[in-house]
């Protein structure tokens, strides 16, 4: 069955262990059955807001202020994702984030199987651009607000998914396989 998590963060700054806000998508036998969201206040030290992350995602401190920090959500968190395989665009960057807000914390870095719909839309779309809302289109998801968390795990969901129809695969193993992208 293609089951799966697909998760976006935005971050406050230039800092991986920023992260200010998460969007998740959640996929059962290749349908979107779940989305969740919220804020976070990033681990100490890294909560600093840039004005130009600000601009591109619109989250100031004021609206995280109330949130749980990293170390307080990350059960939260974890507990969503039941143990799915994750999938995000620029997975790299995903992944990245959960392990330096883990670090920061000083809390253990949990590990996930991921797939990066980044990899996968280049083997799967013939686009001048693969930036997520152009892979996202090519997908038939249009017109999302791009830079929340929650629309844009949506649309890296609906790029697996269609990728995986394109494909015939059924699983996020298989899809990695037969699109040449690795699922680490």
């Amino acid at each position: 069955m293609l089951d799966f998590t697909a998760i976006d963060f935005e971050t406050a700054n230039h800092s991986a262990a920023s992260a200010c806000s998460v969007g998740l998508a959640k996929v059962r036998g290749g349908k979107i059955v779940d989305r969740a969201g919220w804020l976070i206040r990033p681990p100490e030290g890294h909560d600093r807001f840039n004005a130009w992350n600000t601009r591109i995602h619109g989250i100031r401190e004021a609206d995280v202020a109330g949130a749980p920090r990293w170390v307080d959500q990350l059960p939260e968190l974890l507990e969503y994702l039941e143990g799915d395989a994750l999938t995000a665009h620029n997975a790299g960057f995903d992944m990245g984030v959960i392990a330096a807000a883990c670090r920061a914390s000083d809390v253990p870095i949990p590990e996930f199987d991921y797939l990066c719909s980044l990899q996968v839309a280049r083997k799967t779309y013939t686009l001048d651009s693969y930036r997520l809302p152009m892979a996202a289109s090519a997908a038939g998801f249009d017109d999302f607000p791009h830079h929340d968390a929650l629309a844009d795990a949506e649309a890296c969901a609906w790029i697996i998914i269609d990728s995986a129809k394109r494909h015939r695969a059924t699983t996020i193993a298989e899809l990695g396989k037969l699109a040449g992208a690795r699922l680490s």
